[in-house]
């Protein structure tokens, strides 16, 4: 009779366990392969939406306070101060209050 420690020494048996090993091996390194590029898509798109709500939020900000000075400027101009004064004061361009004071008239 033909034992399974017997077989186990046969060349076909040698040979279809190299192949079996071998194919695991291609298998575990295409599934690696295809978790890390999820994986990373998914860490990619998480950053990229938690970098443009931050981007979002510093433009916006950015938007009222300029919003706000613009704003600011036909009172300021009502109290007398000079174009130059104001622009000085709301640390803005000459030429943005000169915009807005000319806008008015």
């Amino acid at each position: 009779m033909f034992s399974l420690s017997d077989l186990r020494e046969t060349k076909v048996y040698q040979e279809a366990l190299e192949e079996g090993i071998e194919r695991g091996i291609e298998q575990g390194i295409e599934r690696g392969i295809e978790q890390g590029i999820e994986r990373g898509i998914e860490r990619g798109i998480e950053r990229g939406i938690e970098r443009g709500i931050e981007r979002g939020i510093e433009r916006g900000r950015q938007e009222g306070e300029l919003s706000a000075k613009l704003n600011s400027i036909p009172r300021l101009s009502v109290l007398g101060l000079t174009r130059e004064q104001i622009a000085q004061a709301l640390d803005l361009e000459i030429e943005q209050v000169e915009e807005v004071i000319e806008g008015q008239n």
